[in-house]
């Protein structure tokens, strides 16, 4: 029988769901040592079970017998990386509204570090960012339940509510002299992945802030939408900005990528198998026409965002000009588990670029670094990077890399990787690095 999974690929974020894939069944055959190894292995499960008798017979109040099982798978995958998790039935649900786009809570991409809710990215125009949750922001309290002992999943429930409803979250922030509070009001977030729109009366201004169901579609439209507004001979070229995208689903990242190039490869996945290799190339053409394009990277750009960079990147297709990105270079596998049981989320590849250029742990390095002048109560704001996870899976040995500026002014004038990309984009700044050369290009 075939196993149904679906491929994801996760910032420092919970995720979304993807292209469905078929796992064939393997033939296993087994030797000596191998049966002495499951011999083993089934020792060690009848010890979980009487660990697990033992827990329901005699702890002092009567335990849930599915929440006991539930945490102990979580625990199970949660030691094997940073992404790896259990999702029970309602956040399997959950998941699955949150990568069509439209969900109820805070808009807030989070991750868990040293037992705490870490801020990646709020969400543009929802209830955190206009709170003022800013990235690297530690949630310590909801409510007026700690988060310490919570697993990312519960944490991310009890954000999660009725739309009009309130929640109060307690907030370590760097620079900080004391912890903050913040009263947000849920409400339902509805996900704009991209927006478009004209800087002066030449350039395309593209915003991506993550990668769901939406995504390409948007980015059709608001490439359509700028050609509408600038004629061709004056359209100078396009800023692709995914600072602080967090990432999403596999497929959208490869089909913005595919919108920007008229063939080649984008992306392959590697797993633990020589044969489970899979490489993805761009069809359909370039829908900018072949005029140029920025990308602009930091320290929150991450898995999608990061193919997308090193695709273009490696096909010289665009200047990759900012910060490094975050490093996250491997993807998750969404297994469901069976009607009312909830779905696996595991790490099953690593995911490299054109070039074979692993990413993990390490990151995407900007053809031109632009660094922004951060305000003095944000200077230790930069994002650690993947690196920085613990348990997180090795990157190339010698070559991990954490720490990267990920902050964005609020004012347009304060920004300086944006200015610098219109300016190359005019010709009022000249770099060597742009326009990139095609001759250094990966072959197509």
């Amino acid at each position: 029988m075939m196993r149904k999974t679906s491929l994801i690929l996760l910032g420092a974020a919970a995720g979304a769901a993807l292209t469905l894939v078929a796992v064939q069944p393997r033939a296993v055959f087994f030797g000596s040592s191998a049966r002495a190894a499951v011999a083993d292995t089934y020792k060690q499960l009848n010890l979980f079970g009487d660990v697990f008798e033992r827990v329901r017979a005699d702890y002092v109040e009567k335990p849930d017998d599915t929440k006991l099982i539930e945490n102990a798978i979580n625990g199970m995958l949660t030691n094997l990386d940073p992404h790896s998790s259990y999702m029970d039935p309602k956040s399997f649900r959950d998941m699955q509204v949150q990568t069509r786009g439209e969900f109820g809570g805070l808009g807030i991409e989070v991750t868990m570090e040293d037992g705490l809710i870490k801020v990646v990215a709020p969400i543009d125009d929802t209830p955190a960012a206009k709170a003022g949750v800013l990235a690297n922001d530690l949630i310590t309290k909801l409510d007026d339940d700690q988060v310490q002992g919570l697993t990312l999943n519960q944490a991310v429930e009890k954000m999660r509510g009725p739309v009009n409803t309130k929640i109060r979250l307690t907030i370590m922030r760097k620079g900080a002299d004391k912890p903050l509070e913040l009263t947000l009001t849920r409400d339902i977030i509805r996900v704009r992945p991209v927006k478009t729109e004209v800087k002066g009366e030449d350039i395309g201004y593209i915003r991506m802030t993550q990668f769901n169901e939406q995504t390409t579609d948007g980015l059709k439209k608001g490439i359509a939408d700028i050609k509408s507004k600038i004629a061709s001979d004056k359209l100078k070229g396009y800023v692709l900005d995914l600072r602080n995208n967090p990432g999403g689903l596999l497929d959208q990242a490869i089909s913005v990528s595919a919108a920007f190039l008229d063939k080649g490869e984008i992306v392959s996945t590697r797993g633990r198998n020589a044969e489970e290799t899979q490489r993805f190339n761009a069809r359909g053409g370039d829908l900018t026409g072949h005029k140029p394009v920025i990308v602009l990277i930091n320290g929150g750009s991450a898995s999608a965002s990061e193919i997308v960079a090193g695709a273009l990147q490696d096909h010289k297709r665009a200047t990759v000009l900012g910060t490094r990105s975050f490093g996250k270079g491997s993807v998750q596998t969404i297994i469901p588990l069976g009607s009312g049981n909830g779905a696996l989320r595991l790490t099953t590849a690593r995911y490299y670029t054109p070039s074979g250029r692993s990413i993990q742990a390490k990151g995407i390095t900007p053809d031109i670094e632009v660094l922004q002048d951060v305000p003095e109560d944000q200077k230790a704001r930069d994002s650690k990077g993947e690196a920085s996870l613990r348990g997180h899976l090795k990157g190339d040995e010698g070559k991990e890399q954490t720490g990267s500026q990920s902050f964005i002014p609020k004012e347009e004038k304060d920004d300086k990787a944006l200015k610098m990309a219109v300016d190359l984009l005019r010709g009022v700044q000249v770099n060597s690095a742009f326009p990139p050369s095609a001759k250094t290009a990966m072959p197509n």
